[in-house]
């Protein structure tokens, strides 16, 4: 089973992500930063936050879905505002997605929050609603259960430091894994972390008994050349037993986002 994490960046470089997930198709694709705008047709949008203007694929979400077409997809949001399509503006949901291949069987699921709750008027202030989701499936092969898990972790203006914040989040994170895990079945929680490898959210994790796997796999970080800014990490990958894993891999090419995709093999 091939378990793929990966923050989109708002489908920035959609013309080279697309093809790849579709070459790729993971068995688990655990998608962060992505876009959905059922209200309008229209290819690109523009965020606007004061100076910080980025020009998002309006719904990633659809075309992510088309794709993968063999995959059953779940859109959790974390809030609901407003994008520009010029001097228009669009209501555009904001949040993480997870695809799970149709041939696998999907036992159990989780969708949570594990920062404030749905915004349902505008992103807000930082730090911003942040939403988590969780599968557990059934591999048939070696007959055992997989929960996977993740997050879209707070951006801080100020860096990536320990905040009360995040340690209430990497509680919750995992409060909400082990809502889908079952006893003795394998669990693995990963995403965009938005923070360093000396954190207390990765101490907490494991603490609670998880290998984490970028680190020691990946001394380079897991950011593409398209990550202009210091500080390399921001992306992981655990999973509460090290025997499990045939491969991991952090894939620096092709680069598809401002980050680099987790490929993880079980």
């Amino acid at each position: 089973m091939r378990i793929m994490c990966l923050n989109a960046w708002g489908g920035t470089l959609h013309d080279r992500l697309l093809p790849y997930l579709a070459d790729a198709a993971p068995d688990v694709l655990c998608l962060q930063e992505v876009i959905h705008s059922p209200a309008t047709g229209a290819e690109w949008l523009t965020y606007r936050d004061g100076s910080h203007i980025l020009q998002q694929r309006a719904n990633l979400f659809r075309e992510v879905c088309r794709a993968l077409p063999g995959h059953a997809a779940t859109f959790c949001p974390a809030a609901q505002g407003v994008l520009w399509d010029g001097d228009r503006s669009v209501p555009s949901r904001w949040g993480l997605a997870t695809f799970v291949g149709e041939v696998h069987a999907v036992t159990g699921q989780a969708q949570g929050f594990v920062h404030k709750s749905y915004g349902a008027d505008g992103y807000g202030t930082h730090p911003r609603s942040r939403s988590g989701h969780g599968v557990r499936l059934h591999d048939h092969v070696r007959n055992r259960a997989v929960s996977v898990t993740h997050m879209h972790g707070l951006r801080d203006l100020r860096g990536k430091m320990d905040t009360p914040e995040r340690d209430r989040q990497a509680e919750r994170l995992l409060a909400l894994a082990e809502r889908v895990t079952e006893p003795g079945g394998l669990s693995i929680i990963c995403g965009d972390f938005n923070v360093a490898p000396d954190s207390a959210t990765l101490r907490l994790l494991r603490d609670a008994g998880f290998a984490e796997l970028v680190t020691r796999h990946a001394p380079d970080g897991t950011r593409s050349s398209h990550y202009s800014k210091p500080g390399r990490f921001a992306d992981y990958m655990l999973i509460s037993d090290e025997r499990a894993v045939e491969g991991f891999a952090v894939i620096r090419h092709p680069e598809v986002s401002d980050h680099c995709p987790l490929l993880l093999e079980v």
